[in-house]
């Protein structure tokens, strides 16, 4: 269940966190319909990663300028058609991809994404996307030779990301590559700050306005006074601590008789019905029971399909109430982002899983 009014205070909170700063929420965290039409109508603009959710947000009521295809892995025929449909902003870190926006894509605005440190992270993004600072500048100049218009950068300091200062070392590079463009008469207009912003799970995680804070105070450390234009992409920050999953206890069991040995605890939903980010025990959701006041064990957590990846917690147990039984109800908190997103459709014959928006 994902509750609209959390949604909206949380975009409220991102908007005023940054003086001049546009709110692109990364629709990937989670693209139900009612969540994108509450944040066009707010006046968000969006982070797409697909033409499917292109098609989302338009029809949820934004219009294409408050779009960006922010993906760097793109087909080139669905450029095409973001084109087609009137989006203008494009991402890149890549020669290959330049080119296929500028064959389909012509005019449009481009930003190039920077490789940079994801330390502090929960949930650290690979060397998947985004490339150093001496090829960015490469990149933005074949843009710009080929008709494109070099927009600016834009980069990721890791999901879940704990550490507001870790945007002081990004900006810097983003601040070397508007330098290192300038003196080759290009001028870039915005740094995309990316996502990065926590959700309330377990641990304490500082506010959006600390958040927001310390991101100007970079800026202005390594722009002056010519600060760029800004823009943020929240998802798991916007709508993370907007759900909770309401799950089902099937089986509780041990190993073995030995003392110390863990209980395990199975719910009917795992990795495989939504809770993927659990994987290396990264995002640890806070769980909560009607048994909450009673004596608590040490349990490991597990999902109910036939595969052995599907444990949730092992290596560091959860405490839940030694009264536990099975067949009770357990909430599982912050689950609005990356669940729905990740839940199968019909792995070993579960449902995906079912989500209410009120």
């Amino acid at each position: 269940m994902v509750d609209l009014d959390v949604v909206a205070d949380n975009y409220r909170a991102f908007a005023g966190a940054l003086p001049d700063t546009r709110v692109f929420y990364a629709v990937k965290a989670n693209p139900a319909a009612e969540i994108l039409k509450l944040l066009a109508t707010l006046g968000s603009c969006f982070d797409a990663a697909s033409v499917t959710e292109i098609e989302a947000v338009l029809a949820a009521g934004a219009t294409p300028d408050r779009i960006s295809f922010g993906s760097t892995i793109k087909k080139e025929r669905d450029i095409g058609r973001a084109f087609e449909l009137g989006v203008r902003h494009f991402a890149i870190d890549s020669e290959a991809e330049v080119d296929k926006i500028a064959r389909v894509a012509p005019g449009s605005h481009v930003f190039c994404r920077l490789l940079v440190d994801n330390s502090g992270a929960d949930w650290p993004l690979s060397r998947k996307f985004g490339c150093d600072e001496e090829m960015a500048v490469d990149l933005i100049e074949r843009a710009k030779r080929l008709g494109l218009v070099p927009h600016g950068v834009s980069f990721h300091v890791g999901s879940q990301q704990g550490n507001p200062k870790m945007w002081d070392a990004a900006l810097g590079v983003s601040a070397r590559v508007f330098r290192a463009c300038a003196e080759r008469g290009i001028g870039l207009a915005m740094v995309n700050l990316g996502g990065g912003f926590p959700a309330k799970y377990m641990k304490k995680v500082p506010s959006v306005r600390q958040y927001g804070d310390t991101i100007f105070r970079a800026l202005r450390k390594h722009f002056g006074n010519a600060l760029p234009e800004t823009v943020i992409e929240p998802g798991r920050g916007l709508v993370g601590d907007a759900g909770v999953i309401e799950a089902e206890v099937v089986l509780i069991s041990k190993k073995s008789k030995s003392k110390g040995e863990l209980t395990w605890v199975y719910l009917d939903i795992g990795k495989f019905g939504g809770l993927a980010e659990t994987a290396d025990e990264a995002i640890r959701y806070p769980i909560r029971t009607s048994r909450d006041g009673d004596a608590k064990m040490p349990c490991a957590l597990a999902g109910p399909t036939c595969d052995s990846l599907d444990v949730l917690y092992e290596k560091e147990p959860y405490w839940l109430p030694i009264s536990l039984e099975i067949g009770d109800k357990v909430l599982i908190e912050g689950t609005g982002a990356y669940t729905t997103t990740y839940s199968s459709v019909g792995f070993n014959g579960f449902s995906p899983l079912k989500q209410y928006v009120i």
